[in-house]
């Protein structure tokens, strides 16, 4: 892993670090696959490793003493896995899998947090855990002000953002998480979104046809989180980590 060029890597974080703290760490990143459920995150279980996520979409969810889920964040190629430890947190009663399969790099977590002795590393690992609280909030937001095909359009443009292409691999099963509604319920939610062209929805799959109109549609419940992951974090970003329109405007490529 050492060999690897930094400027090789996808996933936004790694990309930041200073040379010689990346120096530091490389030797420590194992390559992993990240099938579909694979699990990064166990409730209430120790943290031992993080993941960053090169490619695919993992979950975070926060689940109920009976048993109730809905799914509070997305982490793709911008974020890595475990990020209580960064906040000297050893373990969550979230869970996070994934549920778009990738690949990823993990280290141990006593491997990792040493890195953070670097001041310039701890900063960077810290803006990113306030953007990931600041996802949580406007999902709360999103939950308790806006409508369901609004935080359908919001889910799709945070799941957009983090995936190669338009075509985003995407199940009921998973939809339904996302949104805390029935299964049955999301089939109405995706008319909503077809029936307007923003969308098209086949088994399995959800086909982004005007991303712009999404963004119309989502309205002041997507965007905020992005534009500050941007301001704080992507000073050099992958392009293909869309953001928000706003956000967009903050953004600069290699």
């Amino acid at each position: 892993m050492s060999m690897v060029s930094q400027k090789q890597l996808r996933n936004i974080l790694l990309r930041q670090l200073s040379p010689e703290v990346f120096a530091s760490l490389a030797p420590h990143l194992r390559p992993v696959d990240l099938p579909v459920k694979h699990s990064l995150v166990e409730p209430r279980k120790p943290i031992e490793h993080v993941c960053f996520i090169e490619n695919g979409l993992a979950s975070t969810v926060a689940e109920s003493a009976d048993g109730k889920g809905v799914e509070i964040r997305h982490i793709g190629f911008e974020g890595v896995s475990g990020y209580p430890v960064v906040l000297g947190v050893d373990r969550t009663p979230n869970k996070t899998f994934m549920q778009v399969a990738g690949r990823g790099l993990q280290v141990q977590t006593e491997e990792f947090l040493p890195m953070l002795e670097d001041s310039d590393a701890r900063l960077l690992f810290l803006r990113y855990a306030h953007t990931c609280e600041l996802q949580v909030a406007h999902s709360a937001l999103a939950a308790a002000q806006y409508n369901v095909h609004q935080r359908l359009a919001r889910w799709l443009l945070m799941c957009h953002d983090r995936l190669d292409g338009d075509d985003l691999p995407l199940t009921h099963e998973f939809l339904a998480l996302m949104l805390a509604v029935r299964r049955s319920g999301v089939t109405d939610e995706l008319h909503v979104l077809e029936g307007v062209h923003a969308i098209k929805a086949k088994r399995g799959m959800v086909r982004i046809l005007d991303r712009d109109l999404l963004i119309k549609i989502a309205g002041g419940c997507y965007g905020m989180p992005e534009e500050e992951y941007s301001r704080l974090i992507a000073r050099t970003v992958d392009p293909k980590f869309r953001g928000s329109s706003k956000a967009s405007h903050v953004m600069t490529t290699e």
